[in-house]
């Protein structure tokens, strides 16, 4: 699975999901580009199966069912290294819900 991180979470977080291609948006060189416009990139690159974040807005702010990629939003106490790092095992536990334009919100349990 292709992940892109958003520039909100910490790059560390790419270890915790062995065996999947993960990058950031820093990386791409997308840093600092509106929803909207960042989602049409990745969408543009189709080079993702997930978008991965903490704003817990974006669904409300963004039509996600025409995207071709998913979109991931970690439900954490902070975007803090500490608090998202222990969201990726449930990550990965979901990943066969993952479709295009699917929203999958992710906490501890």
């Amino acid at each position: 699975m292709r992940f892109l991180l958003d520039e909100c979470l910490d790059a560390r977080l790419r270890r915790d999901l062995p065996g999947h291609d993960v990058c950031t948006v820093q990386r791409e060189g997308w840093a600092g580009l509106k929803n909207g416009r960042l989602l049409a990139q990745i969408a543009a690159s189709g080079r993702f199966d997930a978008f991965v974040t903490v704003d817990k807005n974006m669904p409300h702010q963004q039509y996600l069912r025409s995207i071709p990629f998913a979109v991931i939003v970690l439900r954490a106490r902070s975007n803090r290294y500490e608090h998202t790092a222990p969201l990726m095992a449930e990550l990965l536990a979901r990943l066969p819900e993952l479709k295009p334009g699917s929203l999958i919100n992710v906490s501890s349990r």
